[in-house]
């Protein structure tokens, strides 16, 4: 009971000092909206869907899903912040556990993800996305891709507590483009090179993208592998496995900093 109060009380503290810092919730809106933007008004037009189908609707999925993925630089960010300015220390010298600490953090950042990916999926209807499976799947593709999200940002979480200086935080902001475009969020898997594809098919972004292209009832990339046919399931088994291993090492290492 007292992890839980701790994890509230940390929470309201990191989404209160956001009133202060304004600009954070303006990139967290804005650059998913720029991208999209870019995308379907200047690429989107020499992109096509293997076997027909509309490339905004099959791109507007994987674009919600790369908004997952830019979490985890910013979550790293707010931590390794947090540590140098020796309010982690504080924390560890208060009577409170290290779950309460980091739930608190990873609470406050499902919320401001949760606006964005708001923001972000009023913005594809504006801009002539759909998803024409109706209210009760596209509910579940959004609790798809917010699982990747808390999925990640666990892995910025443990990656903020683990570096100390600004460099490996601008390494990991460059690393995420390659990630994202390693993947099906933008194009078949099945056009690239077999290795790659293979990279591609089983990167965890691309079951997500690929489920909620499924629930949403946009056009897909297809393919005849596991992955791509068992999308959902690998949709939720990924987060799973990455929650599973990096939450905690989160724990352990904010506990071993105090040694």
């Amino acid at each position: 009971m007292t992890t839980i109060i701790d994890t509230g009380v940390l929470t309201g503290r990191y989404l209160s000092h956001l009133r202060r810092r304004p600009e954070e919730i303006v990139n967290a809106v804005g650059f998913p909206i720029l991208m999209m933007l870019i995308f379907v008004f200047l690429f989107g037009g020499m992109m096509t869907v293997p076997g027909g189908g509309d490339y905004r609707s099959a791109l507007l999925p994987g674009l919600f899903t790369m908004t997952m993925l830019f979490g985890v630089s910013s979550t790293m960010v707010a931590v390794v912040t947090d540590a140098q300015r020796g309010i982690t220390d504080r924390f560890r010298s208060m009577p409170m556990s290290a779950s309460a600490v980091l739930m608190g953090r990873a609470a406050a950042d499902m919320v401001i993800s949760t606006l964005a990916l708001a923001v972000l999926l009023l913005a594809g209807l504006a801009v002539g996305w759909r998803a024409p499976n109706g209210l009760g799947p596209a509910l579940v593709a959004v609790g798809l891709l917010l699982m990747l999200r808390f999925a990640l940002l666990w892995v910025g979480i443990y990656l903020g507590l683990l570096v100390r200086g600004p460099g490996a935080v601008t390494a990991v902001q460059t690393l995420e483009f390659p990630v994202a475009f390693l993947s099906g969020l933008f194009v078949a898997p099945a056009s690239m090179p077999v290795v790659v594809s293979a990279i591609a098919e089983w990167n965890p972004l691309s079951a997500t993208a690929a489920a909620a292209r499924e629930l949403f009832g946009n056009p897909g990339w297809g393919g005849e592998s596991w992955i791509a046919r068992h999308a959902v399931l690998a949709a939720v088994l990924w987060p799973l496995l990455i929650v599973a291993v990096f939450a905690p090492l989160s724990v352990h290492r904010y506990r071993e900093m105090s040694r």
